[in-house]
C-alpha cells in the first residue's frame, strides 16, 4: 500500500488581504500583515515591497507562496470590478 505524505501547508511572512473599497475619492487598496500583524495598507505592489523591506523582508518572486500570500485576489487587483 501507498502512503500519501501529508501537504505541505505554507505560513508566510507576508500576507496581503483582499481589496477594499476605500473613502470617496481615495483609491482602493490591500491591508498587508507581517508576522500576523496589520503593518499598513498598498495600493499597489510596489506598496507591498516597500513595506515588506522596511520590516527586513526582502521579497524576490511575489508568486513564491512561501514568502507572500494574496487573499482575495492576485498580486495585479488593485481596482476594483
Amino acid at each position: 500500500m501507498t502512503e500519501q505524505s501529508a501537504p505541505h501547508i505554507s505560513f508566510p511572512r507576508v500576507l496581503v488581504l483582499g481589496l477594499c473599497p476605500g473613502k470617496p475619492g481615495e483609491p482602493p487598496f490591500r491591508i498587508v500583515e507581517i508576522d500576523g500583524q496589520v503593518v499598513g495598507e498598498a495600493t499597489s505592489i510596489t506598496d507591498v515591497l516597500e513595506t515588506a523591506a522596511m520590516h527586513g523582508i526582502t521579497i524576490h518572486d511575489l508568486d513564491d507562496p512561501e514568502v507572500v500570500r494574496w487573499v482575495g485576489g492576485g498580486k495585479f487587483r488593485w481596482k476594483l470590478h
